[in-house]
């Protein structure tokens, strides 16, 4: 008797994409500028998007064992406390100016310079992974997102050899951006990971979302995916990308360092100070399920971290 374990990236043949469903997404995403970007929100200030350049193929090297969330679900359930502390920022966010749009690179690399985001996206291969996102706070999702891989943009930034940390800083629209008056935050956002982790196959720059350009509640037009880590280490609407021989301090680690450290690795084995990781919700159907370690991509990035056993590396 063949008994198969299946591995954390794998899909059971039941719940693959039917090929007329994604041969479909494939055409809709050649989107020109201007496109709405969540038709499913309510009605918020028109202004034009940048454009999801080109078609972009599914990668099924990461393919999730779950379903794919309700895009409704994915789009008005949101943490971007620029906009409010609260989940329902949707409506808030479409005030965010997203074109034109640019980023800055910094720090230790060849050649400082910014670059706008079309001219960046025509550098690139964009591609759709369907893809788990844990939050910290013990909820998840599954969500398509377009883009390219994160090394791609370390790439294009060309740091210098001695750089070991990038740190990637959330957008400031004081006039768009009610939250960012609340002063016992330190502003600006800012996250950070090692070049290493940067480099992974896994770390991953999303442009699109469903098919469609990156909505702002969901950090469009460009933000960053970390999926073996907690949420809060995905940096959302990015401007300033700066590489460094120095570890950042990230937004919620210099609030609150007993409860976000830098690495954030998800482990179920490892509580939150004050609630639980074993389990997690799942976003649309409130169901309960168990967490997995590195949130199930462990093939992929364990080996990033056998060298730092004494690293607190999963809060």
């Amino acid at each position: 008797m063949l008994i198969r374990n299946r591995r954390g990236w794998e899909l059971p043949e039941s719940a693959v994409t039917p090929e007329s469903v994604v041969l479909g997404r494939r055409r809709g995403l050649g989107l020109l500028a201007g496109l709405g970007a969540a038709a499913a929100l309510p009605a918020g200030p028109a202004q034009a998007q940048p454009a999801v350049a080109g078609t972009a193929m599914r990668n099924t090297r990461f393919r999730p064992e779950r379903e794919v969330t309700a895009e409704r679900d994915v789009t008005t359930y949101n943490n971007y406390y620029e906009f409010g502390s609260d989940k329902s920022i949707s409506r808030a966010a479409q005030k965010l100016q997203m074109n034109p749009w640019s980023i800055r690179f910094e720090g230790m690399v060849e050649q400082p310079r910014e670059i706008g985001l079309e001219d960046l996206l025509k550098q690139v291969q964009l591609e759709e992974r369907v893809l788990r996102h844990r939050c910290v706070e013990a909820w998840s999702m599954t969500a398509p997102w377009t883009g390219f891989p994160m090394s791609e943009l370390v790439r294009l930034a060309a740091p210098k050899s001695e750089a070991k940390y990038v740190v990637f800083e959330t957008v400031q629209q004081p006039a768009n951006m009610p939250g960012l008056r609340q002063i016992w935050y330190s502003w600006p956002y800012i996250e950070g990971c090692t070049v290493a982790e940067a480099r992974n196959e896994l770390a991953f720059v999303a442009t699109g979302l469903f098919g469609k350009p990156l909505p702002p509640q969901n950090g469009g037009p460009i933000r960053i995916l970390f999926p073996w880590k907690y949420g809060f280490k995905s940096g959302k609407s990015v401007v300033r990308v700066t590489f460094t021989d120095q570890r950042p301090v990230s937004f919620w680690q210099k609030l609150q360092d007993t409860e976000y450290g830098f690495w954030a690795n998800v482990n179920p084995a490892v509580a939150h100070p004050r609630w639980s990781q074993a389990t997690e919700r799942l976003l649309g159907s409130n169901e309960r399920v168990p967490t997995r370690m590195y949130n199930g991509y462990e093939e992929f990035v364990a080996g990033l971290y056998t060298d730092l056993q004494n690293e607190r590396l999963y809060m």
